[in-house]
């Protein structure tokens, strides 16, 4: 546990990130390697297989997401406080509220991956190496769910250190395992997705392990394990939101991959081989996110409402550093990095064109995100939902479907509307937080704000 209401802002919201965003470059490997493995060892299509059916397993976890940042959100907030007992209350409810959901999710996925193929038109000789990989992901899903919320409540404690350690171990082990079910076994797509849910169940039951032994704050009790309708009001309040949002972002992600799958197969590899270096890219900016979602958490709780401002800044600093940084990279290292996945020349044209597109704009979104993170942690989650829904639906979808209807730009329209919706979140988010109206949103009222 790490009080985050002390300390110079820059060292603690830095020092806090780090071990997020190493965490987050393994966590991304689970992809990566996926991606990497099936593009060159068994060809394009199973890539795009792999690539079309994200959007999907991203739609499903979006809401249990949202639930887990309502849950971390009030552990740093109590935590803040030194409300030690409803610390222990916020966690017990959020561990039966995402053990339910998430079993929920696990069925409704299984019933409805075949449908969400169709109606995204996945082409045919895609769809059944899609339909594999989802359907095995979503076995694997109270695996995911689990580790993502012992890390979540880990990190509303101010320890960010003991996720990152699991995820290593995991990362690694997906590595191997993706080598061995493809590669030895040639068992092909469902080989990857095999590797990440056995990986995905090793992070749980260390997580388990750990907070059992270690940390008897947070230590899962069934037989003492409490149900607060309270909590879980205030986590809805604030998770809901969230959860709303990233079920807009992944109902967005799934229209663009529809728009995407009629430029053909080579597109849609091309796309998920950019995506996922961009996601790579942008993780720096996300983990600022959410250090200083935490960060906010625990000084509002505290009533230190000008160090989360100091504490803003020193984000949006950072976060614009590091965006040049990464954006050069991306830029001028784009076909390079997109031949790790395929062997087609022109797969890697095109997703290099993406590459060059988007990154010359990752600063909009890295400030985008910082400002909603620091709304989040205040408790002020409506907000960073309606500027998704803004900056995706009103922006990004429209500008690519008029890029390539009207201006006839083709897939570059798509990559292009990509940075259209980040001005637009960046600047409203930005508008939104110089008001001011975040500092009045804490959900606890223990301490008055200064």
């Amino acid at each position: 546990m790490k009080d985050l209401t002390q300390g110079n802002e820059t060292k603690v919201i830095i020092n806090f990130a780090i071990p997020m965003l190493i965490g987050n470059v393994f966590q991304q490997f689970y992809s990566m390697v996926d991606s990497i493995v099936v593009g060159k060892f068994v060809g394009d299509q199973a890539l795009a297989a792999v690539g079309t059916s994200f959007p999907i397993i991203f739609l499903m976890i979006s809401l249990i997401m949202g639930l887990t940042i309502g849950t971390s959100i009030l552990v740093a907030q109590y935590f803040g406080a030194g409300n030690r007992e409803k610390v222990r209350l916020a966690v017990d409810t959020g561990y039966i509220l995402l053990f339910w959901t998430g079993l929920a999710i696990t069925i409704i996925g299984m019933l409805i991956t075949n449908p969400l193929l169709r109606l995204l038109a996945v082409p045919d000789d895609v769809f059944v190496g899609a339909s594999q990989y989802l359907r095995i992901t979503f076995l694997g899903m109270l695996g995911m769910f689990g580790y993502n919320t012992i890390s979540a409540i880990l990190r509303g404690l101010g320890d960010s250190k003991t996720p990152l350690y699991l995820l290593i171990i995991a990362t690694l082990l997906n590595v191997v395992l993706d080598l061995v079910f493809v590669v030895v076994f040639g068992w092909g797509v469902p080989g990857v997705a095999w590797a990440t849910i056995i990986s995905q169940g090793c992070s749980f039951a260390g997580g388990m392990w750990y907070i059992h032994k270690r940390n008897d704050l947070v230590r899962l009790n069934i037989k003492g394990i409490r149900f607060d309708r309270d909590i879980f009001k205030k986590s809805l309040a604030i998770g809901l939101p969230t959860g709303i949002q990233q079920t807009m972002v992944s109902l967005g992600m799934m229209a663009l991959t529809r728009i995407v799958n009629g430029f053909g197969t080579a597109t849609i590899a091309a796309f998920t081989g950019a995506s996922r270096l961009d996601s790579f890219a942008s993780m720096p900016a996300m983990n600022l996110s959410q250090a200083i979602s935490t960060f906010t958490g625990q000084n509002m709780g505290a009533g230190k409402t000008e160090r989360v401002k100091r504490g803003h800044l020193s984000a949006i600093i950072a976060g614009a550093i590091i965006s040049a940084v990464t954006g050069l990279a991306v830029i001028f290292f784009g076909k390079e990095l997109m031949l790790l996945f395929t062997n087609d020349m022109e797969v890697a044209r095109i997703g290099a064109r993406y590459l060059t597109i988007v990154g010359s704009t990752y600063i909009l979104f890295s400030t985008m995100f910082i400002n909603n993170g620091v709304m989040r942690g205040a408790g002020d989650a409506f907000i960073p939902m309606i500027n998704t829904v803004l900056a995706l639906w009103v922006i990004r979808i429209p500008a690519a479907i008029l890029f390539i209807s009207v201006f006839h730009m083709g897939s570059d329209g798509i990559w292009w509307s990509v940075p259209a919706g980040w001005t637009m979140g960046a600047v409203f988010s930005t508008w939104y937080y110089l008001g001011g109206r975040w500092k009045r949103k804490a959900v606890i009222k223990e301490k008055t704000p200064a």
